[in-house]
């Protein structure tokens, strides 16, 4: 239980004052002079930006034709905001609200069935490290909390809150989600957007832009390439600033999420968010950061979640048996370890 933590989690603490950390994004030098970059062979790069979910979504594409990418990026961020009303916890009228008010859901969305299976999923692949059913703990602790950051709960109230706590009580089928509690809610803040992003890519893909760049508050997902014959380009830097780059990490096809105190940077321009550590479920090294390659941002940003609470021993271990992922774990003194697929994941 004392496990249970996923990323809404980190963000929830972080908005009432439990600390934070910076991760940066930017995005090609060009970009800041130009909505459209010529690369070399008759393609340009097209950038757009739009507020969804929370945050600043990026989406930078390769083609021949304005119109063709244009089109095709519209039709991405249309998916982007249909399926972020379907995941939508604090609008009343989104699936997710119905299921947590009443605790069953008979009309599922086939897109919130495969979400809630694939959460389900990761909570026993972790052990119940991620678990969406940590919602009431968050609630208590947001509800319970000073403007000064200070906790002004009992052990008793915050036990009644984490005994509503575990994945086990849910049931998930295509034609039902219920929970076995009363009381029960989910948030699939730590899941949803990667599965978001993940089907924002197959809409570009599908509308023949197959080389482009995803960015949604930190969730990466790179498809094709950035350049002629070149993959696009991730830098994790440390966020004192000071020594190595922990990690240049080339993506092909593939996605990365960090959790903890980095910082991202692909290409050149710059915009910061914030993800803080749990205070109800410290990780093992609150300042060290664990950055996970994966082949999807769904399946990076669930096991960089879970792999956060663990000590680092867990971690490598939890992450040595996944496949087709890797992780990178770094501390603020430079001392770095790594899963055994990492380097071959980054393109090393």
């Amino acid at each position: 239980m004392d496990n249970a933590v996923n990323r809404s989690f980190a963000k929830t603490l972080g908005a009432i004052g439990f600390g934070a950390a910076t991760l940066a994004h930017p995005l090609g030098a060009a970009m800041l002079l130009a909505d459209t970059l010529r690369i070399g062979d008759r393609r340009r790069k097209y950038r757009a930006n739009r507020f969804i979910m929370g945050t600043k979504v990026t989406i930078v594409a390769l083609h021949r034709s304005r119109d063709a990418a244009d089109a095709a990026i519209a039709l991405a961020f249309n998916e982007i905001e249909r399926l972020a009303a379907i995941f939508d916890r604090h609008n009343s009228d989104t699936p997710i609200s119905h299921l947590n008010e009443t605790g069953k859901l008979t009309d599922v969305p086939p897109e919130l069935f495969e979400v809630m299976e694939k959460a389900q999923s990761f909570y026993h692949r972790s052990n119940g490290t991620f678990d969406a059913t940590v919602l009431p703990v968050l609630d208590m602790l947001k509800s319970n909390t000073d403007s000064k950051g200070c906790l002004m709960l009992s052990h008793s109230d915050l036990d009644d809150a984490r005994a509503l706590v575990g994945s086990e009580f849910v049931e998930v089928s295509a034609s039902k989600i219920s929970f076995g509690k009363s009381s029960m809610s989910v948030t699939l803040d730590g899941i949803s957007r990667g599965f978001i992003v993940d089907r924002a890519s197959d809409i570009l893909a599908a509308q023949g832009v197959e080389n482009h760049l995803i960015s949604a508050g930190g969730d990466i997902r790179a498809r094709g390439e950035s350049a002629p014959g070149q993959p696009w380009v991730v830098v994790i830097k440390t966020h004192s600033g000071k020594g190595a780059y922990p990690a240049v990490i080339q993506l092909k096809d593939s996605a990365v999420s960090t959790s903890g105190k980095m910082e991202f940077y692909f290409d050149a321009e710059r915009s910061y968010y914030h993800v803080p550590t749990s205070a109800t479920t410290p990780a093992p090294y609150p300042e060290a950061s664990v950055s996970v390659v994966a082949s999807t941002v769904m399946e990076a940003d669930a096991l960089s979640t879970a792999a956060f609470a663990m000590d680092a021993k867990d971690a490598l271990q939890f992450i040595n048996l996944q496949k087709n992922s890797g992780c990178l774990i770094s501390s603020p003194s430079g001392l770095n370890v790594c899963s055994h697929d990492w380097e071959h994941m980054i393109g090393n």
